[in-house]
Order: structure tokens, then sequence, then C-alpha cells
């Protein structure tokens, strides 16, 4: 029976655990989820340390469904638990709300957060007043996408800030090409750091809508073109392109990646796991790159390639 009613279901699990339990979640629910996180939601990260438990928060009606839901959870937690170091458990929380409170809910967790030197990330509902030399990006994600403070973006976001502002990339002109652009930010940060052409690209139609929603937001609609185009047939090459997808993905795509960097040009790659690291430099191997830079945050990692120069 349908009650009008949403279950916020909260887990509180070891820092290792969140990002397994939130797919668990996501795949469970098909709804929003959310993870908890000081470094995330707090403005002067530099000052507070890592926690090492996250709340976890997923999203259900509240009706006769809940109770088997739940089961599955607490089934959840006691099976992947045992593998995680410091994981106790307890039993889940579970808030009820009205269909208003929950859709509305997870943003209170989003405030803004600057990342690199230069970047401010703002939720378009949250006032901020930037200091001398930030750029703000004004973002609403949607509850289908991050917010891209998550550390695969934040550490892209870092490269493109370094790639732009120290080696000059966007030099020769040649534009940024955002491959699986989810809400727009790194394309729209690329817009932002000076870059007169981006082209952003996504499999979901939803992205699309968002990233150029987004990028009107900012004020760099005319700089971004958003689509569902597949990268195969993507035109032209740019001086640099980023990828923030898996692993796996990226290196089944890495002859197409590579084809769309200019020569001397930079490519961008996250979304990957440290333990993965060096399974994604071994794959991109046979193309004409050189390993430029690693990066690493919590436990994920980005590479970048620099391509041969013509």
């Amino acid at each position: 029976m349908t009650t009008g009613k949403w279950a916020e279901i909260t887990c509180a699990v070891p820092a290792a655990m969140a990002e397994d339990l939130a797919d668990f979640l996501l795949e469970l629910t098909g709804n929003g989820v959310s993870i908890e996180n000081r470094t995330v939601d707090t403005f002067n990260i530099d000052d507070l340390a890592e926690e090492t438990v996250k709340s976890v928060k997923g999203y259900l009606p509240a009706d006769d469904r809940l109770a088997e839901a739940l089961a599955r959870i607490d089934a959840y937690l006691v099976a992947r638990g045992a593998a995680v170091a410091g994981f106790s458990h307890t039993p889940s929380t579970v808030a009820i709300l009205q269909e208003e409170d929950w859709a509305n809910s997870w943003k209170e967790h989003f405030k803004p957060t600057r990342i690199g030197n230069r970047l401010v990330i703002k939720p378009s509902w949250e006032s901020f007043t930037p200091q001398s030399g930030d750029i703000v990006l004004e973002l609403d994600p949607g509850m289908a996408f991050g917010t891209g403070t998550h550390a695969t973006t934040r550490l892209c976001l870092e490269a493109l800030e370094r790639l732009i502002y120290t080696e000059q990339a966007l030099a020769r002109g040649e534009g940024v090409l955002d491959v699986g652009c989810g809400s727009g930010v790194l394309g729209i940060a690329a817009a932002l750091f000076g870059a007169a052409r981006v082209v952003a690209i996504d499999i979901d139609p939803i992205a699309i809508t968002v990233t150029t929603d987004n990028a009107a937001i900012n004020g760099v609609a005319k700089t971004l073109a958003a689509s569902q185009l597949p990268l195969a047939e993507v035109s032209g090459e740019y001086s640099l392109v980023v990828a923030n997808i898996l692993a796996e993905a990226l290196v089944q795509m890495s002859a197409l990646l590579t084809a769309r960097v200019v020569a001397d040009g930079f490519l961008i790659l996250s979304g990957i796991l440290a333990e993965r690291e060096e399974f994604v430099i071994a794959g991109f191997a046979a193309q004409p790159l050189t390993l430029h830079a690693v990066t690493r945050q919590e436990e994920w990692c980005c590479i970048v390639f620099r391509k041969a120069a013509a």
C-alpha cells in the first residue's frame, strides 16, 4: 500500500565501505542516494580530518515493501562488512518523510566547496561571497548526478586547473572534450578556466539536459555543446580530453580517447581506484602517450598522459 510518504534509510559504515553501499542502495531503491561526508560538506575542508565512519542514505516508499528492503540491507551489511576493517554491525535507522521533504533533503549536505586554488563549486540554492580571484561554478546536479566534489571529480578539476594555468594547455586553442559529462561540471569548469570551445558527451539523455542547463546557469552556453554523440563519432582533436568513468571502460576506449587528443595535448583519466592504477597505465601503453602525472586522493587516482608531439 502506498502512503505518500518516504523512508529515509541511514546506514553508518566505515569510509572504505561507503561507495559500495551507495551502489547497492542505488540498485535496490532506484532512487537518490547520498553519502554524508565532512570533507564534502564543509567549506574549510583543510581544517578537518577525513571521517572514518560515514552515513549513507537511501530512500524508499514507506509502504508494505519497506520491511523486506530493510532486511536485504541488513543482510548486505553483515555479509559485506565482515571483510571491511573497522566494521561493527549497527542496524539501519529509518526516518519517515513527506514526499516534498524527501525530494529536497539531500540538498542540505551540499555546500560551497573550494577545489584547487581558484574554483569554488556552489549549489544553485546556496549564497556565497567569492574572494578575489575565485571562479565560482554554480551547480544544480539533480538527484541523478554527483555534486562535483567526489574525489574522482576533484582530481580531474585540479588537473584541469594545473594544465590550463601552469602548462598553458589551451594555448593552441583546440578546445576541451569531456567524455561522460554527467552534470557537466568538468566541461563547465574548463570553459570558466578559459577554454573557447568545450564538447561534452554522455550516453544518458538526462545528463545532456542537466549539463546544458548548468552551462546556461554559468554563462557558458555558447562555449559548451552537449550531446549523446558516441565517442567514435566525435570529430576533431582537442588540447584536453577528460574522461571520469571507470578503469575498465577507459582501457576499452584507449584508442578512441587518444585519437581525440591533439599532438602535444593532454588526456586526463579518472574514476580509477588506486588498485587499478597500473592496470590503466598498462592499458594505454600501446598508445602514443607518455605518462605526465598521477595524483591520488582517498582510494582514487587520476592519471594524466601527454600525447607525442607531431
